[in-house]
């Protein structure tokens, strides 16, 4: 994969990161400390991105020289099936704003970030790119794969129309700091992280998992994922879209097993086959991304447990104030002021 222009420099630029209190967009700014740049932020209370007039004025008013879109409304299956007409909704408007106004201001570079679920149900694995609107989609996360596909696809018309220099990452499921911890509504890492940390707490002897645990799936760290963001800002350009990921899968159930481990329960895991699996396997092919010379760093252990000290100090925090680390509602925007939302993850649950 080879960059059609000069790399792209950050320092010294103004960058937006949209959705910047969420799970990747907090990443994008922790990691954009090293770039000698300046970070722009807006919370919601600032500006709604679901609405076309505050979006154009605020860009109006700040005038970025790139844009990483890392807003959106997500969660996991249960939240998708629950929420069908917010989920297609809210994450068309917000693309259709960010990048239409993105182009009318003059941003330099905009990076869409959109998730695995926008390739087929039954795609060849590892996925390529290529793969893209060859067959239906998962139905359990339609609404959001086909809002992320649009933004995909209208990057694709300002470069071709227009010129513009707006690139799309597709990552795969992701976890670690400021991800939802909801059991419910938030994604399987994260999810799996809560049930089994309150089956220790409770001495309970069973946990249940969604699924046959017979799946398979792939997943990134969050901050390696800030980090081939980083890397694909500066070096990629281009209309086709970049997966980003390991390269690598594992079952659900020898996931759940690894995150019963390092949270530290010692009870049973049963698999609760009521529940829809999803696709059997989900795994990215990345060899654009390793062409380009980036390739993820964290062991799946390890960032696992960074995911949990993440979950246990927010724990600590949210006791501390007499709250629960849980959203009272379970659907949130990446990007609201309490950052509990996760973006580019898939239902893996």
């Amino acid at each position: 994969m080879r960059p059609s222009k000069p790399a792209f420099t950050l320092k010294g630029k103004r960058l937006w990161v949209a959705g910047h209190s969420g799970m990747v967009g907090a990443a994008i700014v922790r990691r954009l400390k090293y770039e000698g740049c300046e970070v722009l932020t807006a919370a919601r209370r600032d500006v709604d991105l679901t609405n076309q007039r505050e979006t154009e004025r605020w860009m109006e008013a700040a005038r970025p020289d790139a844009v990483f879109l890392c807003a959106a409304r997500v969660g996991g299956i249960y939240a998708n099936s629950s929420f069908p007409a917010e989920f297609i909704a809210d994450n068309l408007a917000i693309g259709l704003n960010v990048i239409r106004a993105s182009y009318r201001v003059g941003v330099a570079k905009l990076l869409n970030l959109g998730s695995s679920c926008i390739y087929p149900r039954d795609a060849a694995q590892p996925m390529p790119e290529s793969a893209l609107l060859t067959g239906p989609l998962e139905p359990t996360n339609e609404w959001y794969a086909i809002a992320k596909i649009a933004a995909i696809k209208l990057c694709q018309a300002y470069r071709l129309q227009y010129g513009a220099d707006f690139i799309s990452l597709m990552p795969t499921n992701l976890f670690g700091p400021g991800d939802n911890y909801d059991p419910n509504y938030g994604h399987a890492p994260a999810g799996l992280i809560r049930r089994f940390h309150e089956a220790k707490v409770e001495r309970r002897g069973v946990v249940k998992v969604w699924g046959s645990g017979r799946q398979r799936r792939e997943f990134l760290s969050v901050d390696d994922l800030a980090d081939a963001c980083i890397h694909l800002m500066k070096t990629y350009s281009g209309v086709e879209i970049v997966n980003v990921g390991t390269g690598r899968d594992i079952s659900i159930g020898e996931f759940a097993k690894l995150v019963a481990d390092v949270v530290g329960f010692e009870g049973n895991i049963e698999f609760d086959t009521s529940r829809p699996d999803g696709p059997k396997q989900k795994l990215l092919d990345v060899r654009k991304l390793t062409e380009s010379g980036w390739s993820a760093r964290r062991e799946l252990r390890d960032a696992l447990c960074e995911a949990y000290a993440d979950f246990l100090a927010r724990e600590k925090s949210s006791w501390s104030r007499g709250q629960s680390a849980v959203p009272m509602r379970g659907v949130m925007l990446a990007g609201e002021s309490s950052g509990l939302a996760a973006i580019g993850a898939d239902q893996a649950s």
